[in-house]
């Protein structure tokens, strides 16, 4: 039986594409903002693009703060992408402005100290030993875009890096069940469909 999957429809997000490559997966793909109906499924995709504070007001407005710490809470998967990713940290600075995330990951997401942003395009990543997301892929190219990133932090889960010009920033992160990118694994070609082949496999 296909798992079930959510992806989270709150006003931020490649939906569409996104939709596309996890049913491509296997994934039978509910696209919905929807709680009652997100709440049914087997694993949750937070996806986002923008600003950090857009992104938390379109989760607060649409119940999706308190969904999703509930849902860690509970221990299900979770996978956030992109600013998905960046909004699990604790503290997101934009333009002299500190926005509260919503602190499932330790560290802040601020802007990358590098002279050619938005950092976009292919980059290789580092993930470390024992990655179950990047099995397969662990040294693949994935497709970025973004001028903000978290910092590594000590001791929060599994952190893959990368590195763009001579910042090195959070690329992905597994905690428990929380997984999150900040490339997009759905525009990342063979190595993005493995990554989520990999993420439903924990199902």
């Amino acid at each position: 039986m296909s798992p079930r999957i959510g992806l989270f429809d709150y006003g931020s997000g490649n939906l569409h594409s996104a939709r596309r490559a996890f049913a491509n997966a296997g994934a039978d793909v509910v696209l919905t903002g929807d709680l009652d109906e997100l709440a049914g499924c087997d694993g949750l995709v937070v996806p986002g693009v923008g600003a950090f504070a857009t992104c938390m007001t379109g989760l607060s407005q649409a119940g999706g703060v308190e969904l999703i710490r509930d849902w860690v809470a509970s221990g299900r998967p979770l996978l956030g992408i992109c600013v998905g990713h960046q909004v699990l940290f604790e503290l997101g600075t934009e333009h002299g402005t500190s926005i509260a995330g919503l602190g499932i990951h330790r560290g802040t997401v601020s802007q990358l100290a590098a002279r050619r942003l938005p950092h976009m395009g292919w980059n290789t990543v580092e993930a470390p030993d024992g990655s179950r997301l990047f099995a397969g892929v662990e040294r693949s190219r994935f497709y970025f875009v973004h001028s903000y990133a978290a910092t590594p932090v000590a001791g929060d889960g599994l952190v893959t890096t990368a590195r763009h010009e001579d910042a090195v920033f959070v690329a992905a992160l597994e905690s428990g069940p929380v997984s999150s990118t900040q490339f997009h694994p759905e525009k990342s070609g063979a190595a993005g469909a493995r990554l989520i082949s990999n993420w439903l496999g924990q199902l």
